[in-house]
């Protein structure tokens, strides 16, 4: 009988029902673990708890079933001959949402409305459109499909990039070229080594006077300084989710930068998501317990 090891009460109902023929225990990290947390197989960590000090005191641990799509945080932390996997899926529809927002309230000049909206003023002007524009979407799996599907409806053009070309999908390569024709860059792609500090002064450069990045992926993707400077100089514009570091200490001087919309790492906070990622759990387990292939499953840096 296999042991499994949620977070909490919440979710175990959540990922219910669950097979009868696997024990389960719940336990966030806080406190001392349960009596039988030594025959945890399959583990489900609460936000922020270090599968390093879990090892400790799992030695059968077998999976380690993260709840987020990006899962650079764990990486090199994982024990040997113990399988990752990521919540890829449950996602993209959430953060693909706050992309198309941050495009439109950016494109639409929504902040500086509401700002004549607290000083009760009234500037009428004309804005930018999303209609037509050429948008280059840095990452090709779920958020970046789901991305381009919901750029279409509002007839934009979305050119996704992959590490490697394939259909319709062009190669990390190819962006320098992209880029110059691009009136909004789109960055979905998970950090790693290879994709740290991609967006730098010569990618920067590279983009179009006057075009917008939108980063929902990580803010280390990006260096900081170099967007900063672009920002400063009225030339770029930008929206993110995420920031390098975070979070944003409170004297960072990218909280008064112009050009700029920002929020704090919330693409993917929406109520529904709780439901959907435990229902990957559940899936997950039932996969475990049948002893049947995982999904999602996390290969070296990903």
């Amino acid at each position: 009988m296999p042991t499994i090891c949620l977070p909490d009460a919440d979710a175990v109902r959540l990922a219910s029902p669950l097979p009868e023929d696997v024990e389960v225990l719940t336990w966030d990290g806080s406190g001392s673990p349960p009596e039988t947390i030594e025959r945890t197989e399959f583990w489900v960590p609460a936000d922020g708890f270090s599968p390093t000090a879990a090892a400790r005191v799992m030695p059968r641990l077998r999976v380690v079933q993260a709840l987020s799509a990006g899962v650079d945080e764990l990486i090199g932390l994982i024990p040997d001959g113990v399988i990752l996997c990521d919540a890829r899926g449950v996602h993209g529809g959430a953060t693909s949402e706050w992309v198309l927002t941050a495009i439109l309230a950016s494109l639409r000049e929504f902040p500086a409305f509401v700002r004549d909206q607290a000083r009760r003023e009234c500037n009428p002007h004309t804005t930018d459109e999303l209609q037509g524009k050429r948008v280059l979407v840095i990452g090709a799996g779920d958020l970046g499909q789901q991305t381009a599907r919901r750029l279409r409806a509002f007839d934009a053009e979305p050119r996704l990039v992959a590490r490697h070309a394939r259909d319709d999908v062009h190669a990390i390569a190819d962006v320098p070229d992209l880029l110059r024709d691009a009136d909004i860059v789109v960055l979905v792609l998970p950090l790693t080594e290879e994709t740290r500090h991609t967006v730098d002064r010569d990618f920067l450069a590279r983009m179009r006077d006057g075009a917008l990045l939108v980063n929902a992926a990580r803010g280390a993707v990006v260096v900081t300084e170099d967007l900063l400077a672009e920002l400063e100089s009225g030339r770029l514009r930008a929206a993110l989710d995420v920031t390098d570091p975070e979070p944003l200490p409170p004297d960072h001087i990218l909280w008064g930068a112009p050009n700029l919309l920002l929020t704090p790492h919330v693409g993917g906070n929406v109520r529904g998501l709780p439901a959907r990622a435990y229902a990957l759990v559940h899936d997950q387990i039932g996969r475990y317990a049948a002893r049947e292939p995982l999904i999602n499953v996390v290969e070296g840096a990903y």
